[in-house]
């Protein structure tokens, strides 16, 4: 085998492995892709720089929000439910306010209807 084909070889296994990450990205909202990124965040280095990207991209969409994270992380929020009530005084308005809109965003699943209760909603629906 000629050494001039390793780089090719190498390339093509990159793009593979960045393909499958696209497509688990893809199907159902990267539910498949999820379980991977937790175990990489595991692995010192991959997680130091997976944590940083994330950062990063969240304030970006909402400073408010990454602010609060931070606080809420170096408070040790995520362990004790007093420690999080103590950081969660400790925030500004603006930032408990995007605290609360995430985690109550999150938690509210659409519970499923069936077509009874569709039709009951529909009905109330056309006579507002």
């Amino acid at each position: 085998m000629a050494l001039y084909l390793i780089p090719v070889f190498v390339l093509v296994a990159l793009v593979v492995v960045f393909g499958a990450f696209a497509l688990l990205a893809r199907i159902k909202g990267g539910r498949y892709l999820r379980p991977i990124v937790q175990f990489l965040m595991k692995v010192p280095v991959l997680g130091r720089g997976l944590k940083k990207m994330s950062e990063a991209a969240l304030e970006r969409s909402d400073p408010e929000l990454a602010s609060a994270v931070k606080k809420l992380e170096r408070a040790g929020a995520g362990s004790d439910p007093r420690r999080a009530q103590q950081a969660m005084s400790q925030l500004s308005a603006a930032e408990r306010k995007a605290v609360m809109e995430a985690t109550m965003g999150s938690q509210q699943a659409p519970v499923p209807m069936n077509r009874a209760q569709r039709r009951k909603l529909e009905q109330q629906r056309k006579r507002s």
